[in-house]
């Protein structure tokens, strides 16, 4: 009975995966700045130049970007200030580590020894 449960499970697990394609995870495509305004060539020369995602650029530094030829001083802090908008570049406290950690749920096997093998 546990299994065909773990199924229907699966199956809502699924269902909900599908509904957040929408959202951002994960790594995202340099070619997402051109929603921000950037254009089609700069992202171009942010390629060619090795910069394939918008997490790459929001951390580089802008002397790295000027150095690309076609991208200008001011072009490149327009560029950082628009990928720092869609990376989350903030602190995190311990504090609030902390509370992320204790929120995470631990699932169990039902073996206390396979649990522990497996830290959950």
């Amino acid at each position: 009975m546990a299994a065909a449960e773990a199924l229907t499970m699966g199956g809502e697990t699924m269902e909900s995966v599908d509904d957040m394609e929408g959202e951002d995870f994960g790594p995202q495509l340099v070619e997402g700045l051109e929603a921000q305004g950037i254009s089609a060539t700069d992202i171009k020369k942010l390629k060619d130049a090795g910069y394939h995602t918008i997490e790459a650029i929001a951390y580089s530094t802008k002397k790295k970007l000027t150095e690309i030829k076609g991208i200008s001083e001011a072009k490149a802090i327009k560029i950082q200030d628009e990928a720092a908008k869609l990376v989350p570049m903030g602190f995190t406290t311990a504090a609030e580590h902390l509370k992320a950690r204790q929120d995470i749920i631990n699932l169990s096997t039902g073996c206390k020894d396979l649990d522990e093998l497996l830290g959950g």
